[in-house]
């Protein structure tokens, strides 16, 4: 039987917990439905965060992200409840979530949301970046 979409998250320890790091999800078939049209919503779904003393587990991630294909929601909701969600379950130390909604109408949204604090030693990744750069343009 095949796997069914979930609203829940769910972790696995953090093997590094000592360690500052940053871990980048990219989730690039993320749908949703416009609450006012009831048309479909595309997006690509970046999760940026430091982890504290869990990890955000990847299937858990993809069923949960899937759970949002027949939602009506707006697109700055459904970014803030995506953050509200992870901080919940894996309480990292900062986490940032953005969400690059492909073109609807003539228009396209981008979405950043981010809870707690950035560590000052928070390293990079080799772009250079702390952001999603590269990521626009796959989204899009």
């Amino acid at each position: 039987m095949p796997e069914m979409p979930k609203r829940r998250l769910e972790t696995v320890p953090n093997p590094s917990p000592g360690r500052t790091y940053l871990v980048r999800m990219v989730a690039p078939e993320f749908t949703c439905v416009c609450p006012r049209t009831a048309q479909p919503d595309f997006a690509t779904i970046v999760v940026e965060y430091a982890p504290g003393e869990a990890l955000v587990e990847l299937k858990a991630l993809k069923l949960y992200l899937w759970s949002w294909r027949d939602e009506g929601i707006f697109h700055e909701a459904v970014v803030n409840r995506i953050l509200d969600d992870i901080v919940a379950a894996a309480t990292p130390r900062w986490v940032r979530v953005t969400g690059l909604f492909r073109i609807r109408g003539g228009i396209t949204t981008s979405v950043v949301a981010e809870g707690g604090r950035r560590p000052d030693d928070l390293p990079s990744f080799p772009d250079g970046s702390l952001g999603t750069a590269g990521i626009a343009a796959e989204g899009r």
